[in-house]
């Protein structure tokens, strides 16, 4: 596994639970406004932690900490990735896994040999403005395919969007919302313009006022069982 950071201790990143996190270098995406750019094209051999480290540290935790979270980048990349979470689950940790959606083939083999015990999938805008706003070609059918396979999954699961008004318009968050017709929880994002985003043109970018993204979750509230801003 291409390890790109660990954060210790977390008490929001799994509901309910204490957990830690761990990033994975690498993603299939160029959204302007990811926040982890860093671990998108990172190629730094001296800066990846090694798996070693890793559970040296869940090891020590493990009387203090309930669960792992595994994010990115993209997890879904790294073809052992279900053997890293085996090791992980064999120290009795839960595991939650935030994904792009891109490789439902993936996702079906963690969630059917019981890999993973949260998921958490962002959805980055309507189908039809998939490819611009990740700035990469896509194939919308496995989009649609890892919403089923999460939402059929039994599993605690939740979407959520970054939003920003120079891509996302109410009509856009009604399509959004209707992708995940009957969802159990959807939350929004206020985009931050801040300076380790992906594309430095996003920087000076206004965000949503908290009244609007209210108004937002109102709207997308028609469609899901919950909706709120995070």
């Amino acid at each position: 596994m291409l390890i790109g950071g660990l954060q210790k201790t977390s008490l929001l990143d799994y509901p309910d639970k204490i957990s830690a996190i761990i990033f994975i270098v690498g993603c299939n995406f160029r959204c302007g406004f990811c926040y982890n750019s860093h671990l998108v094209t990172k190629t730094d051999k001296a800066e990846i932690i090694p798996e070693e480290k890793i559970f040296q540290f869940l090891e020590s935790r493990r009387k203090t900490l309930d669960a792992v979270v595994i994010t990115g980048g993209e997890p879904t990349l790294q073809p052992d990735l279900p053997q890293f979470i085996k090791k992980i689950k064999a120290l009795g940790y839960l595991v939650k896994l935030d994904t792009n959606g891109t490789n439902p083939d993936m996702l079906a083999v963690l969630i059917n040999d019981g890999l993973v015990d949260y998921l958490a999938m962002d959805i980055k805008g309507p189908l039809p403005k998939y490819a611009k706003i990740v700035k990469v070609k896509i194939d919308i059918k496995k989009i649609k395919r890892s919403l089923k396979l999460i939402m059929n999954s039994g599993l605690p699961y939740e979407f959520r969007s970054t939003l920003l008004p120079a891509l996302h318009s109410r009509e856009d968050l009604l399509a959004m919302s209707e992708l995940i017709a009957g969802a159990s929880r959807y939350f929004l994002q206020k985009f931050m313009p801040v300076a380790s985003l992906n594309d430095p043109a996003f920087r000076s970018l206004p965000s949503f006022n908290d009244a609007e993204m209210n108004e937002l979750a109102k709207l997308c509230s028609v469609n899901v069982k919950q909706c709120q801003v995070r």
